[in-house]
């Protein structure tokens, strides 16, 4: 059953980026915005607002989403991980400095969602090559980079990870 408030709102939990958060959204209110005016993360931008550019990509209980699609009452008691919580503190994680390397970001404003995206298919294809990487950026609009460093930024990590585990 679903609780309003006097004004309209209803309570919105969830965990994001492995803490505890919540806050209060209108049934309407999207979840780019609840978290960028609610919560305070940032990180997530707001490009077409209809689901095409990829800015506002997230993941909720680990599926790749765009949030600009997504109503914030919707994750009421999901686990949503946003571009904050890919690095440690103020260390980058392997995929994020793999980017630095390549020169894989310019201007950034598409940055946050393509990182959310790839950092899926590293961790779920350890084997992908670079069609299925430009497959995956193909739901990316980026104007800045041509998408080549970013191919093998993802190409770098996936080599280094199969090392690591020998595989």
């Amino acid at each position: 059953m679903l609780y309003l408030s006097a004004d309209g709102r209803h309570p919105v939990r969830f965990t994001l980026n492995g803490r505890y958060v919540e806050g209060e959204a209108e049934p309407r209110l999207l979840l780019t915005d609840f978290l960028r005016h609610e919560i305070g993360a940032t990180g997530t931008h707001v490009g077409c607002e209809h689901g095409v550019c990829g800015a506002c990509t997230v993941r909720v209980d680990g599926l790749v989403v765009r949030a600009c699609l997504v109503y914030a009452v919707q994750v009421d008691g999901c686990r949503v991980d946003t571009i904050e919580g890919m690095a440690d503190g103020d260390e980058l994680n392997d995929l994020q400095l793999a980017f630095q390397r390549h020169h894989a970001l310019q201007c950034g404003f598409c940055t946050p969602g393509i990182l959310m995206s790839l950092s899926q298919l590293v961790e779920e294809e350890p084997h992908a090559d670079g069609s299925r990487v430009r497959e995956v950026l193909s739901g990316h609009l980026c104007r800045c980079t041509g998408y080549y460093g970013m191919v093998a930024a993802v190409m770098e990590v996936l080599a280094a990870r199969r090392k690591a585990k020998n595989v």
